[in-house]
């Protein structure tokens, strides 16, 4: 037996009964070389009879028999594995919904970052606007202030240069 095997059986085993259990080693053994090996021995087997005294048809009726018992239970191993498959198959499906639900939910907060990263652009191409705004304003300002300080500077030799000229003047009348 492989070790997945072994894992599933454990996992049954803790899970279900034991003829659940039962029926699930049936099928898995069922359909490896060591079941077609034992069913060709009892089918030859089966016609050794004739030597213990049984004639033909009620060897064929024995087998007959067998055949349709171990045909009916084969079908049911095979329909309670494919339900075993089949529930396994409904919680991988409810599983990748939970996924895709996950995605959805991923895929719509991804486009509110994007939103709120394209506002934050904006916010900082406004911001440099501003500053670019308070920059021309300083830049202004200390031309202002340079103009101002010039004028005042004029302004001082005009009134130095009004002093002397009245000095002088003062002087000439005396």
């Amino acid at each position: 037996m492989k070790k997945n095997e072994k894992m599933d059986i454990e996992v049954i085993s803790r899970q279900e009964g034991f003829f659940e259990r039962l029926a699930f080693r049936a099928a898995k053994n069922l359909g490896s070389a060591w079941s077609l090996l034992i069913h060709t021995v009892l089918f030859v087997g089966i016609f050794s009879l004739r030597w213990a005294g049984l004639n033909v048809e009620q060897i064929l009726l024995i087998l007959t028999t067998i055949v349709s018992l171990e045909a009916i239970y084969m079908s049911i191993f095979i329909q309670m594995t494919v339900n075993r498959h089949s529930e396994g198959l409904s919680a991988v499906q409810e599983d990748i919904e939970d996924i895709q639900e996950d995605v959805e939910e991923i895929s719509e907060d991804i486009e509110g970052i994007q939103e709120e990263v394209k506002e934050i652009g904006e916010d900082v191409d406004e911001i440099s606007e501003d500053i670019e705004d308070i920059s021309d304003e300083i830049v202004e300002d200390e031309e202002d202030k340079h103009h101002h300080d010039v004028t005042n500077s004029k302004l001082e030799k005009i009134e130095e240069t009004l002093h002397r000229l009245l000095s002088d003047i003062e002087g000439l009348k005396k």
